[in-house]
């Protein structure tokens, strides 16, 4: 069951955001206007489509009777249109969390396994880029470590769009791979794992304090994409935070400065969803159920051999469709889990 459409806080929200609009200020902060007018024209677009498609769903309930066989066929067809933006309405209401409207860090980590876990982070930072150009969502890559033979042991992607985290969020946890290895000689059948994690990017309004004898700062030379100067210094930086054993890295940028910037802002949205998680679990505690599906647990398997399969452990939605999915169709897999939260 999906939640409540609220269309008075959704129409009081759209007021608030174009007064910002109209203010003398408002483009000064580029990265902030932007964001306003991605949710104001996602909020408008929600509100229009609710208000158009009860109205038509009334007008057609008031033809039914009078209709004939042929006007009830074309009827029905209007009806599956309202049906289709009734359920993208849906899924709106389910992001409605505080932070689900967030930009996020999405990172990925290759489990046992060498140069085939390596390969499999790989495919999925593919999977992860189109599924971003699918939604127009734009990404960074902050920090990426390549594989001794092939592929990635760690990757981090920034990515920025109206409820980013909203829908990412149901990519956490372990994504297991089934195939006929390409690195084996003998063709024979191997399983991989990566595990994904996703942190929404910590609100500007949100003040975390850090403590700067909490922090352990290393720099060191770049390893990623960048461009030769940028391996001929020590740009790449990584933060401890020695109190939780949090650990950040950026080397995206050949500066330094703006490199430990960012790992800054990083590790403070790390530290916010570290709050908000420990904010989740005592809800939980009070609702008397504990959501068994956290980091750590295998959630989705990809068979590619000896069939073709994806299937969510979690919501148990499955496709044999896997190449469309490892090309960034994975919006029905998450629709599926948030329905499955609701």
């Amino acid at each position: 069951m999906g939640g409540h459409f609220d269309l008075e806080n959704k129409e009081k929200r759209i007021t608030e955001l174009e007064k910002l609009t109209n203010a003398p200020d408002f483009w000064q902060d580029i990265e902030v206007s932007n964001q306003v007018n991605r949710e104001l024209a996602t909020l408008k677009k929600e509100v229009n489509n609710f208000n158009s498609t009860r109205k038509d769903l009334v007008d057609n309930l008031n033809l039914i009777d009078i209709l004939n066989e042929e006007e009830l066929n074309s009827l029905t067809i209007e009806i599956e249109k309202n049906k289709k933006i009734i359920d993208e309405l849906e899924i709106s209401t389910l992001l409605n969390k505080e932070y689900d409207k967030l930009n996020c860090y999405l990172e990925i980590h290759p489990g046992a396994g060498g140069t085939e876990s390596c390969d499999w982070v790989s495919m999925l930072v593919k999977m992860y880029q189109k599924f971003c150009a699918k939604m127009g969502y734009t990404y960074q890559v902050i920090d990426e470590q390549k594989g001794e033979e092939a592929g990635l042991k760690s990757v981090t992607l920034y990515i920025t769009g109206l409820y980013a985290y909203g829908y990412l969020k149901c990519e956490k946890g372990i994504h297991r791979l089934v195939r006929i290895s390409p690195f084996d000689a003998n063709k024979r059948r191997h399983t991989s794992f990566a595990s994904v994690l996703v942190t929404p990017e910590c609100d500007k309004n949100i003040n975390i304090d850090l403590n700067e004898d909490d922090l352990k700062i290393d720099v060191y030379h770049s390893s990623g994409a960048g461009g030769q100067s940028v391996n001929t210094s020590n740009s790449a930086v990584r933060i401890t935070h020695l109190p939780t054993k949090i650990v950040v890295t950026c080397q995206n940028e050949r500066s330094q400065m703006k490199n430990k910037e960012q790992a800054l802002k990083m590790l403070k949205s790390k530290l916010y969803e570290l709050e908000l998680s420990k904010l989740e679990n005592k809800l939980s505690d009070l609702k008397g159920n504990m959501d068994n599906i956290n980091f750590g647990s295998q959630i989705r398997s990809y068979v590619l051999e000896p069939y073709k399969l994806i299937k969510d452990v979690r919501s148990n939605y499955e496709t044999s469709n896997v190449s469309k999915v490892l090309d960034g169709d994975i919006l029905p897999l998450i629709e599926s889990i948030l329905k499955m939260k609701a």
